[in-house]
């Protein structure tokens, strides 16, 4: 393509470009009010939804202020199982968090691309369907201002401190103190350089 054809066709399009900008804060200010429809207790103003998340079972979420809240969420409460999302929390494109205890995210946590965070895990019996054996549940925990890399799963009974970092593609088995840096599959401790 030469170089005055494509001017043309920039000259052209752009004019569209810019309408689709404008209307980007419509899609969100619609994704805003679709989650605020979708949930049983209020939804704050200051909340910039990106996408409408994708909410199953009971919807028993409660969100704090000032989230962040990138596309193709997936939230799902089941039993007596409950979602808490503190202030000021960002969650990024693709996370899913299910819940039949709770999850709990405190104030300022951040949660990369992609991760799993998941309170319950199918029983084992012999002889039968994984399906159909029920769950075991245990609550999880992600403390003040913890930072969750891209793609981590953090599982059922785990509590995270504040501070804490979790490195990319983690798998979290075990409770992390407040302040670490842990890697891993496992996850496991960062040695400090100090």
């Amino acid at each position: 393509m030469g170089l005055s054809v494509k001017n043309t066709l920039l000259t052209i399009v752009t004019p569209f470009a810019s309408l689709c900008n404008r209307l980007d804060g419509w899609r969100r200010l619609w994704a805003h009010a679709r989650l605020k429809a979708a949930l049983d207790t209020p939804l704050d103003p200051s909340t910039v939804v990106l996408g409408t998340p994708e909410i199953h079972g009971t919807a028993n979420i409660r969100l704090g202020r000032d989230l962040f809240l990138y596309r193709e969420l997936y939230l799902e409460t089941r039993e007596t199982g409950h979602i808490t999302i503190g202030d000021a929390v960002v969650i990024s494109r693709g996370v899913h968090l299910v819940a039949f205890a709770g999850i709990t995210m405190e104030s300022g946590v951040m949660i990369g691309e992609y991760a799993s965070i998941r309170d319950a895990n199918h029983n084992r019996v012999a002889g039968e369907s994984v399906r159909h054996t029920g769950h075991a549940a245990r609550p999880i925990t992600i403390g003040r201002n913890a930072w969750i890399g891209r793609g981590v799963t953090v599982l059922a009974g785990v509590t995270i401190g504040e501070g804490a970092v979790v490195g990319a593609n983690a798998v979290v088995t075990h409770d992390v103190p407040p302040g670490a840096v842990v890697v891993g599959i496992p996850a496991r401790p960062v040695a400090s350089k100090n």
